[in-house]
């Protein structure tokens, strides 16, 4: 993240005025079985996508499908801000979306598996109804439908 001090006033002004939500209320439920036992999938506020894949533009409140199976390289970031730094994320996806340590947990017996897909949202949103009233729990009911016990939530 960039320091306030080293960019243009009116950039600086937007972050310090950014509306970000406090969400006290967020419900924590823990898992019914062990994570051994448990299908995860993770939904991320990144801006990923695969190759090919629509990209995210600014303000986009819509979401992508990612295939659990898809190949890191395959996997890309089209979300931009200057609240963050691509570079790391551009040279391992890893960085926001951990697909590759979750297979690797998988393999080992510690995480019971992957959901079949797994879901992207573009962060540094200014609006959010669409979001909280329809793409969000659209996004629920198809990680409940997929039979996926846990969701890692990666922000960027």
């Amino acid at each position: 993240m960039p320091r306030l001090d080293r960019l243009s006033q009116i950039a600086r002004n937007n972050l310090l005025t950014f509306p970000a939500q406090v969400n006290e209320t967020a419900p924590f439920v823990r898992p019914a079985k062990p994570l051994a036992a448990c299908r995860l999938a993770i939904v991320t506020t990144a801006g990923l996508h695969r190759r090919g894949d629509r990209l995210f533009t600014p303000g986009d409140q819509t979401y992508r499908v990612i295939a659990s199976h898809t190949p890191t390289v395959d996997i890309i970031q089209s979300h931009t801000s200057i609240g963050f730094d691509r570079v790391p994320t551009m040279r391992d996806v890893n960085i926001s979306f951990p697909i590759d340590r979750l297979r690797e947990l998988t393999a080992r017996g510690e995480l019971g598996g992957l959901g079949p897909s797994c879901y992207s949202f573009m962060g540094a949103q200014r609006e959010v109804a669409r979001i909280e009233s329809e793409t969000g729990p659209e996004v629920g009911r198809r990680l409940r439908d997929e039979g996926v016990d846990v969701a890692l939530i990666t922000p960027t």
